[in-house]
């Protein structure tokens, strides 16, 4: 039985990739005469070829041949060393160049992509013209490709790598299927090799077969191959970059390249999102802009603010300040001819008014617009020096002092977090030393307030003494001793935050004093 479904993909395939890639590189590699181009590796102490191209694959070479059989046949080849690395870059690049036509984009090998099309074809025209603009761009890029669409990824796949490729109508997979041979299913060689063997050459003579005998022989993988190619079984791809929550984009008939008329194209794009988040009831912490080339470039700028927006002219003038502060101007080459903005994700965001009047601010700043001065001013200074370089500190549910405190980007620092209260006099200093410094000291009594201490060659003598304020390590810490704070003023009226690392006889090892900060 078929799983209904009204998804639909794209399989391309790109057959002469590693050949592609030497011939529009900085540096071509064109040979002379049009001679047979070969790109080889080195397999086993031997050079084998791992692609050829066109005029190659017409005298007869094949891939997987070693380079001294294709020299036995044909004297004159031009050979370039493989290079599996820019092969990969390239299909990425590729893959950047889809998000055009859909922004769920999966890798499918080392040489294709998966593309779901689902509810977008209508954009272009249709199936059809979608698939020939994608073909036909490619090859102007230099790009050789063959496109299959179906309802399935497997079915797609198949038919764009063993097929003609084209379009396989809604419940017509097992039509454009049948004929094909079983590698088109993706198995692994020697299952191939093995069905090969028992006379099951196509996927028809496959599923003819019993599933019990095969199953048992060449494992489930092969009916799970079989099932998901037909439609049986769902076969979800995984796209390289997560799925946006909300889109929108601008496509242009002639490329854009001023700068005046980008800012208003993101301007637009930000208030169309602004609409739907409205609609919704929410607002982003992050919005992507991408800039589509007309050459196939594609480059993307990022924004992050602490707290969900939608207002159309703020998310306008953090892009604003991102692109100003970019090290790497956007160059818009011969101009874009798409600009897309998209949304990561969601989060609540009433609609309300929020007092931002010069009253609140002379007020100390306090209130829910005060948060808001200072989360703008995080956006602001983070679109401007970078995420990582504005940074704000988070308490942590800890007792000791010098970790009670860590530090986050402003932008992804968790909020809700209360620092504790205390009285309108510190208990502590408002800034530690980066490590305590040890001190000599001598007190009245073994676990008394210190007398008299030694820091720093300097002898202090105390005048005044308050404490312990004892703390205690986290039970899952043994090691850790227990630390008795003192805080003292000396005869000269300088306070200081010292405390004993230790009890005595309570504790093992001798105990320790440390200067831990200084009250201003």
């Amino acid at each position: 039985m078929t799983v209904p479904s009204a998804s639909r993909y794209l399989s391309l395939w790109l057959p002469l990739l590693p050949i592609d890639r030497l011939r529009r590189g900085s540096r071509p590699i064109v040979p002379p005469d049009e001679r047979p181009l070969v790109v080889v590796a080195k397999e086993n102490n031997a050079l084998r070829l791992t692609a050829i191209d066109p005029r190659a694959a017409r005298l007869g070479l094949k891939p997987g041949m070693a380079l001294t059989d294709a020299r036995a046949m044909i004297i004159d080849l031009t050979v370039a060393e493989a290079d599996f690395a820019a092969d990969a870059a390239l299909c990425e690049a590729i893959a950047d160049w889809c998000d055009r036509f859909t922004p769920l984009v999966a890798g499918d090998g080392p040489a294709g992509l998966m593309l779901d099309i689902s509810g977008c074809a209508h954009l272009f025209g249709g199936e059809r013209a979608l698939g020939r603009e994608l073909i036909r761009r490619l090859l102007a890029q230099g790009i050789h490709t063959r496109a299959a669409i179906a309802s399935t990824p497997g079915a797609a796949r198949a038919v764009a790598r063993f097929g003609e490729g084209g379009i396989v109508p809604a419940g017509g997979e097992a039509a454009a299927l049948m004929p094909l041979p079983v590698a088109a299913l993706g198995l692994a060689g020697e299952v191939v090799q093995g069905l090969e063997r028992m006379g099951l050459f196509t996927i028809a003579d496959l599923e003819t077969r019993a599933r019990a005998p095969l199953a048992a022989r060449f494992g489930r993988g092969l009916l799970l191959a079989l099932d998901r190619a037909l439609g049986r079984l769902e076969e979800p791809i995984t796209p390289r970059r997560p799925p946006p929550a909300l889109i929108a984009e601008r496509r242009f008939p002639e490329p854009l390249a001023e700068a005046t008329a980008v800012r208003c194209v993101l301007q637009g794009l930000a208030a169309d999102l602004a609409g739907m988040l409205e609609r919704r009831g929410e607002g982003a912490r992050d919005y992507e802009a991408s800039f589509f080339r007309t050459d196939g470039q594609l480059r993307r700028i990022r924004i992050e603010t602490g707290r969900p927006l939608r207002d159309p002219e703020t998310i306008d003038r953090l892009f604003a300040l991102k692109l100003d502060a970019l090290a790497d101007p956007i160059d818009p080459g011969f101009g874009f001819d798409m600009i897309r903005l998209a949304i990561g994700a969601t989060d609540p965001l009433d609609a309300r008014q929020e007092s931002l009047n010069r009253q609140d601010l002379h007020a100390g700043m306090a209130g829910e617009g005060a948060q808001a001065l200072i989360s703008d001013l995080a956006d602001r200074l983070s679109a401007r020096l970078g995420i990582r370089r504005v940074a704000r500190f988070v308490a942590r549910d800890t007792h000791i002092p010098e970790e009670a405190a860590r530090i986050l980007p402003a932008l992804r620092a968790p909020g809700g977090q209360d620092w504790p209260t205390g009285s309108a006099i510190p208990m502590r200093p408002l800034r530690l030393f980066d490590r305590p410094e040890p001190v000599e000291v001598i007190a009245q009594v073994p676990d008394g307030p210190p007398a008299r201490f030694r820091w720093r060659r300097a002898l202090h003598e105390v005048a005044k003494a308050e404490g312990p304020e004892r703390i205690a390590g986290e039970w899952w810490i043994a090691t850790r001793p227990t630390r008795d704070y003192f805080r003292v003023e000396d005869t000269a009226g300088r306070r200081f935050w010292l405390y004993r690392d230790g009890l005595y006889e309570r504790e093992p090892g001798r105990p320790q004093w440390f200067l831990h900060g200084l009250f201003a």
